[in-house]
């Protein structure tokens, strides 16, 4: 049968950024639970004033950020002289590391922009390596289709033989999209030392009875004896599903700043107060 729904937790809604309308599904009440995940936002709308302000230039240390979008255009820029455009269905996989500038500003004035963004934390060991970034396009994300029924995204780990385009031997993370064109079960096998969870950004999904709904995070049982995990969706519903290998290490944030001590915190912010941010080694 596989693992069961542990938990159901509602999304919050609030503002970002310059004023961004967003769902706060993962927030740092779950960060020890769902280690390494440190937080998972949705955005969604139609309406220009719920995302036409953007987020203008801000910094990260310590993590990672995936953000994959589900319609829209958005346009990325950062300090380390990185620039490039995600387009609908496309990803862009971010590593902070020891610090960067971005912007992420919307590259439409009108229509339907919506995707999400997790934070991925970084193991102490890797906090000070230096920025990567990189753009994936719609068509390089492999794509698991079971006839008219379903269809499964690979945005990183692995569903059956396929494998995402971005790995992390640490973490190992698993995050894929998945799909319903027709009411089916789906099964996604998950390794037993993995976290995981599941929300839907469009329709409800159902594990073992327990229904999920829209903009709502389920936190998976961690049950060695059943590391796979099966999803029951309608026709036209949608959802995430991530996994990863907890890290088990201190974490300690300041708004965009994760890392294990308050004083790498101190550092930082002094850094960040007199200008001298991102450093250029550390």
């Amino acid at each position: 049968m596989g693992r069961h729904m542990e938990s159901v937790h509602p999304g919050r809604v609030t503002k970002d950024g310059a004023g961004v309308t967003l769902t706060r599904i993962l927030e740092s009440d779950l960060q020890r639970r769902l280690d390494p995940f440190l937080m998972l936002d949705l955005f969604g709308s139609d309406a220009p004033e719920d995302y036409l302000a953007g987020f203008p230039t801000h910094p990260h240390r310590g993590f990672e950020t995936i953000t994959y979008m589900l319609a829209g255009r958005m346009r990325h820029e950062d300090s380390a002289g990185h620039r490039g455009v995600i387009d609908s269905g496309g990803m862009q996989w971010m590593t902070a590391g020891r610090g960067i500038l971005h912007s992420e500003m919307p590259e439409q004035e009108c229509g339907r922009m919506a995707g999400l963004q997790i934070w991925l934390n970084l193991p102490a060991r890797d906090k000070s390596t230096a920025p990567w970034y990189r753009d994936f396009r719609r068509e390089e994300l492999p794509r698991w289709r079971e006839s008219e029924l379903w269809e499964v995204v690979v945005l990183a780990g692995r569903y059956r033989d396929l494998h995402g385009p971005v790995t992390r031997s640490v973490t190992d993370p698993y995050l894929l999209d998945l799909r319903w064109q027709a009411a089916a079960e789906i099964f996604v096998d998950l390794p037993p030392t993995h976290t995981a969870f599941v929300v839907p950004y469009q329709g409800a999904v159902s594990v073992q009875g327990t229904v999920l709904p829209t903009a709502h995070l389920g936190i998976l049982a961690d049950d060695c004896a059943e590391s796979g995990v099966l999803l029951q969706g309608e026709a036209g519903s949608g959802a995430v599903l991530v996994a990863g290998r907890p890290l088990r290490e201190p974490i300690v944030q300041y708004g965009p700043f994760v890392l294990n001590t308050q004083e790498e915190i101190r550092e930082t912010l002094r850094l960040y107060r007199s200008g001298a941010f991102p450093p250029a080694e550390i």
